[in-house]
């Protein structure tokens, strides 16, 4: 399955995806019909989320390009946008669960956070991390059509992290590494900072790794207003993606409702 998305411009986490969701339809509807792909997409709709479902619709359609009967291509459904960001960590919380982490002497644990909130790195980039970026101050990475994308670590952070390296006397490798060595995984990161939260007393809704991107995003413009260069520094193939942190989380929202309307 694979070698028929290969020689598309995909990324590997695409064409795995691609490949789970091709081989999910055949499990379970067997022929590729147009009967057969409408029940599908109907139970996607019920199932998951809209964006969800057009990357699973996409997968199929590409699949059905490649086998030559692009007439069964199916239309994606309509991404309602949201007027507000849901579930992400506040900045506060951020700051107390970086305390929290610190006193405790998880070290490892806390520069993942901080990493993930002062880079704005995805989950997969943030793994990509080795002792050599931070000595340079960046790390490369290239997306989709060979774009170039740098992912600057701030002087602050560095600094601080070379401290810890230079007590851990570590010179070289990933960065994040569990306690044999190897590099530490997504889903561990994400199981265990829920743990961490759980523990802390804060909302396990908002502490996902993904939650401290959009907090780099939104404490960047809050402190520099520049929206284009947000969208460059966070890779988003559009402005557009990046506009949605222009606006309020639902708690922010509801908090200025509370303080405005006392009619």
């Amino acid at each position: 399955m694979t070698e028929q998305f290969a020689h598309a411009d995909l990324s590997g986490n695409t064409i795995t995806s691609y490949c789970k969701a091709v081989e999910y339809f055949y499990r379970q509807y067997g022929e590729v019909n147009k009967k057969n792909l409408l029940s599908y997409k109907g139970w996607l709709v019920e199932n998951y989320k809209a964006k969800t479902v057009n990357l699973r619709l996409q997968a199929l359609n590409r699949y059905l390009d490649f086998i030559k009967k692009p007439n069964l291509k199916m239309k994606f459904i309509k991404v309602q946008q949201q007027n507000f960001l849901e579930n992400v960590i506040s900045d506060a919380d951020y700051r107390f669960f970086c305390r929290k982490l610190k006193a405790e002497k998880r070290l490892n644990w806390y520069f993942v956070v901080r990493y993930l909130c002062a880079t704005g790195a995805r989950i997969s980039e943030l793994l990509q991390i080795k002792v050599e970026h931070v000595e340079a101050g960046y790390l490369d990475l290239y997306g989709k059509g060979g774009k170039l994308r740098r992912l600057y670590i701030p002087k602050c952070l560095k600094a601080e992290t070379d401290k810890w390296l230079a007590e851990t006397g570590r010179t070289s490798g990933y960065l994040f590494c569990n306690r044999f060595g190897k590099r530490i995984t997504a889903r561990g990161i994400g199981y265990q900072l829920k743990a961490f939260a759980k523990s802390y007393g804060i909302d396990t809704k908002v502490v996902y790794p993904h939650s401290f991107r959009h907090r780099f995003a939104k404490n960047f413009l809050a402190k520099f207003n520049d929206i284009a260069l947000l969208a460059d520094l966070m890779g988003h193939e559009s402005i557009e993606t990046t506009r949605i942190y222009l606006r309020r989380t639902a708690t922010e929202q509801r908090d200025l409702i509370d303080r405005i309307v006392t009619w």
